[in-house]
């Protein structure tokens, strides 16, 4: 069995470059599709680059950001717990798909109307609630 290039385009698309688009010469056509596909997997190298460029710049932010917090500890000694929240500053946490689901419905409640994203956004939140929940009325 051969082994499959990483960067390999799928077969629909192939087939899509493969269709007779005026090429009566079929050395054109095979050379049109050998563009297309040099092109298409170029395309996907690069997405891969700036994907693993991002990862090293972050890797890089993240060890200076680690420099700072054990050179504020050693030279000022300050305590785990400011550091803690210097970091949960300079790296937040992305809001949870609840978190979202809520800002947008309270952004409705003041007249704002969802797009079809931000529908999409609390359904995937509602969707991801357990179907057993038990809903007590509040006591007065």
């Amino acid at each position: 069995m051969t082994q499959q290039h990483p960067i390999t385009p799928p077969p629909e698309l192939v087939r899509h470059w493969s269709r007779f688009q005026g090429d009566t010469d079929p050395e054109a056509l095979w050379f049109r599709i050998a563009n297309e596909a040099a092109q298409w997997g170029a395309d996907q190298q690069l997405k891969l680059d700036a994907e693993q460029i991002e990862k090293a710049y972050q890797a890089g932010a993240d060890q200076e950001l680690e420099a700072c917090y054990e050179w504020l500890r050693a030279k000022y000694w300050i305590c785990p717990d400011f550091t803690d929240e210097l970091r949960a500053a300079r790296r937040p946490k992305p809001p949870s798909l609840k978190e979202q689901a809520l800002a947008l419905v309270e952004q409705h409640e003041d007249g704002w109307r969802p797009s079809p994203k931000d529908w999409d956004t609390i359904r995937r939140a509602l969707e991801a609630l357990p179907d057993s929940i038990v809903v007590f009325p509040s006591q007065c």
